[in-house]
């Protein structure tokens, strides 16, 4: 094979491995799947989507997910919650849309909040993302007397209720 047709295949063959190793790393930065399973809740006026973790023997509040730290509520992207129009949620007014949905947990209460920006991977970016909070709200914790071994977000008459482990908390939600 003369010197030109080498160089010309090799040439060839280092574009098509750039091209591949390219493409492999924007593949690697976004995650490919969900590691848990998700659900979406919906209501007539309402709709939620989000991960849901499993307990799987381990401390959740005050360990896993640490007091007094913004968590995404759920696994994965952030949990994200569509208003199809407006309304009160833990008795604060709230526009139609949608919101990514964090909480705060501690021992006696958690922290709900509400953010503007819906499209956020976990709660990794929060901190660049606080100043769309659109509202924060305090519930009180109920201790529950069995363990939910999955993350549950339900509607429950007038509230969105979040329970994992053996916690629970319950938002009032009115339109």
């Amino acid at each position: 094979m003369s010197l030109r047709k080498s160089l010309s295949a090799l040439s060839i063959l280092c574009f098509s491995l750039s091209f591949i190793l390219a493409g492999s790393s924007a593949a690697l930065s976004q995650p490919t799947h969900p590691k848990s399973p998700h659900d979406t809740l919906r209501t007539k006026d309402l709709v939620v989507t989000y991960g849901r973790p499993y307990k799987k023997g381990r401390e959740i509040f005050g360990k896993l997910e640490p007091f007094g730290k913004v968590y995404r509520c759920g696994a994965d992207e952030a949990t994200t919650i569509t208003f199809s129009k407006d309304g009160t949620f833990g008795g604060k007014p709230v526009k139609a849309g949608t919101y990514s949905l964090f909480v705060i947990p501690n021992v006696t209460n958690w922290t709900i909040i509400l953010n503007g920006n819906p499209k956020q991977w976990g709660a990794y970016d929060y901190e660049k993302n606080k100043d769309k909070d659109v509202l924060h709200v305090d519930v009180p914790v109920k201790k529950l007397g069995s363990v939910v071994e999955q993350l549950t977000i339900a509607e429950a008459g007038k509230n969105l209720t979040i329970a994992w482990d053996q916690t629970q908390v319950a938002i009032p939600v009115s339109f």
